[in-house]
């Protein structure tokens, strides 16, 4: 007789059970098992973590996982997940996890909803087996990663603090929580050998709701900044992490002004605050920074937060949209990209060419002025046609006073050093975004040699006439480039500054300020011996333009029609009425909008 065999699936989860047969979800895979011979299951309960053993397909063995923990999750990681007032809970190698909520799916840690107690955890033998979420409700605090002063790197070597009115600093002492009192200006400082970090992670918390965290040495353009919401200091092996946990709404006091002028138009700002808050609680709902227990960063990277201070303009515009968050025709939460300056045309989500990007069907491109043809983004795929085009200024455009939206960049001798080792590092980052010529076809080859450059041109443009594909031929090896971000930064020299349509020019160290430009090579002896672009427009280009919103708003359009015409389809909905009218019904948990 041949061998029986067997299979082990670890923490699956069990859907229904009796005495004839057990189905479960392992992975997304919806599995049905009869039992083995001779196996009778101790009456299996369903909707439970479980081990099952299969002989030959059929079910030999089956245990039932009974331990579960809640408390709030403070992050989730590959290395555990931390409950407060628990510590780090490590996770079991089989580990597993479920979305209980509409619809059976599996669960990844970084999915976890930081912050909030909504996850069940299944332990055995000190570990993290299994991890359920089991509601969803409306979130109103963020979780903010505050990196280090004019934000040089994630983790801060030490942190000097203070508060503005008295203030509570809670930690842990052999396992034991304690807290202490502190005077309004009392100054603390903590060194990653503090006895107060000793106990992993300390939480900074004001007397009174108004009251602000101050971080003495964490630079911005405000100088010192202050926080609202409690402060939280981790230690890891790296340095200090820091977080703020703030409200919501509270966060966006300090994220609106940092990323529009207060000075802008009222409509504006309320059209900024709609996306800004819709944009952070699609990082809430998926955090972003789960394994150092942050939904975002304080940087550009996400939003910018508290680099600027308030204003009453700004935070008005927030009140008067306070919840609104934008939601796709089949109730989505809508993807809010946004930018500083258009050229006079945007594009759409395929300028970051990922698969997200391609079920982004509500940021079109099209034409950024009253009267611009319907057409206009596809006209400008042609390379004549975008030449003529970025040449010239429409005088309808909203934007054709901006100082970005129009612009030249004057390069000498082109560094092939320096392409090289950028076009490595693109690589790095996506392979199969830079491409090598071999054997009459592009293929994906860690970049090697280039040689000296013999020529630059753009070889595709996207929708609105964004360069997509840059051609870049050597003396030793010839380069595609894809995407508007890498092209964006080859060309860059680090050197040759900016000179905008007022005559002003500006550094350009890193990144060139949009990929809405065309290329003139100057060829001596079949060798680029300089180049010029002549371009339009600060930033990627797909979703709403912020110097548009302006002009639109002083044309008359209000917040709402500003949204619209940059989110084709999508609505507003209040986060919070949905929650209070959830409330009121008496029908559980608030129905959210959700991410895919």
């Amino acid at each position: 007789m041949p061998e029986p065999v067997t299979e082990i699936l670890y923490n699956i989860w069990l859907m229904e059970a009796d005495d004839k047969k057990v189905i479960v979800c392992c992975d997304d895979e919806i599995r049905s098992f009869s039992y083995a011979e001779g196996f009778v299951p101790d009456a299996p309960k369903q909707e439970k973590v479980a081990d099952i053993v299969l002989t030959d397909g059929k079910v030999s063995f089956l245990k039932e996982k009974e331990q579960l923990i809640n408390g709030r999750i403070l992050r989730a990681g590959t290395d555990g997940i931390e409950v407060e007032g628990m510590g780090v809970l490590p996770l079991d190698e089989n580990c597993r996890g479920y979305r209980l909520y509409g619809g059976l799916t599996a669960l990844t840690p970084s999915e976890i909803c930081i912050g909030y107690d909504f996850t069940d955890l299944v332990v055995e033998e000190g570990k993290v087996c299994a991890f359920l979420a089991v509601r969803e409700e409306a979130m109103e605090s963020i979780r903010v990663l505050i990196k280090a002063g004019n934000y040089a790197g994630m983790f801060h070597e030490s942190v000097l603090l203070t508060s503005d009115s008295d203030f509570t600093l809670d930690f842990y002492e052999n396992g034991e929580r304690k807290e202490e009192h502190f005077a309004a200006g009392e100054t603390l400082c903590f060194l990653q050998d503090s006895p107060y970090l000793a106990g992993g992670r300390v939480k900074i918390t004001p007397d009174v709701l108004t009251g602000k965290v101050i971080l003495k040495e964490c630079k911005r353009k405000q100088e010192e900044p202050a926080y609202r919401g409690t402060m939280e200091l981790a230690l890891t092996k790296s340095g200090i992490v820091v977080v703020n946990e703030v409200p919501l709404e509270e966060y966006l006091y300090s994220v609106v002004p940092s990323e529009m002028p207060s000075s802008y138009p009222e409509e504006a700002l309320k059209s900024q605050a709609i996306c800004a808050r819709t944009y952070a609680y699609g990082h809430m709902q998926r955090a972003g920074l789960a394994k150092y227990g942050a939904h975002v960063d304080d940087s550009a990277t996400y939003q910018v937060y508290n680099n600027i201070k308030t204003s009453a303009a700004t935070n008005k515009a927030v009140n008067d949209t306070y919840g609104q968050i934008l939601v796709t025709a089949d109730g989505r939460l809508a993807e809010t990209f946004y930018y500083s300056t258009s050229c006079g045309v945007g594009s759409d989500a395929t300028v970051w060419k990922t698969k997200k990007a391609l079920e982004i069907d509500y940021i079109h491109a099209k034409g950024i002025a009253p009267d611009a043809q319907t057409d206009l983004a596809v006209q400008l795929q042609d390379e004549e046609t975008f030449q003529t085009y970025i040449h010239t200024v429409n005088p309808s455009d909203y934007e054709k006073e901006e100082s970005w939206y129009r612009w030249t960049y004057e390069a000498a001798k082109p560094d092939a050093d320096r392409i090289l080792e950028l076009l490595k590092g693109c690589y790095e980052t996506n392979d199969a975004h830079v491409l090598t010529l071999e054997k009459g076809a592009y293929v994906s080859r860690k970049p090697g040699k280039i040689g000296k450059i013999k020529d630059l041109q753009i070889v595709h443009r996207g929708p609105g006439g964004v360069a997509d594909e840059l051609l870049i031929v050597g003396t030793k090896a010839t380069y595609k480039v894809l995407t508007q971000g890498n092209i964006r930064k080859v060309l860059c020299d680090g050197e040759t500054k900016i000179k905008l349509q007022n005559k002003k020019t500006v550094d350009c160290p890193n990144l060139l300020p949009s990929a809405f430009f065309t290329i003139e090579a100057c060829v001596e002896d079949k060798i680029v011996t300089e180049y010029k672009l002549t371009g339009g427009g600060y930033g990627h280009g797909a979703g709403m333009s912020q110097n548009a919103a302006k002009g639109m708003a002083k044309a008359g359009y209000t917040a709402m029609d500003i949204v619209r015409f940059f989110y084709d389809g999508c609505e507003v909905k209040n986060l919070y009425e949905q929650k209070d009218e959830q409330k009121e019904e008496g029908t559980g948990d608030a129905i959210v909008p959700k991410l895919d």
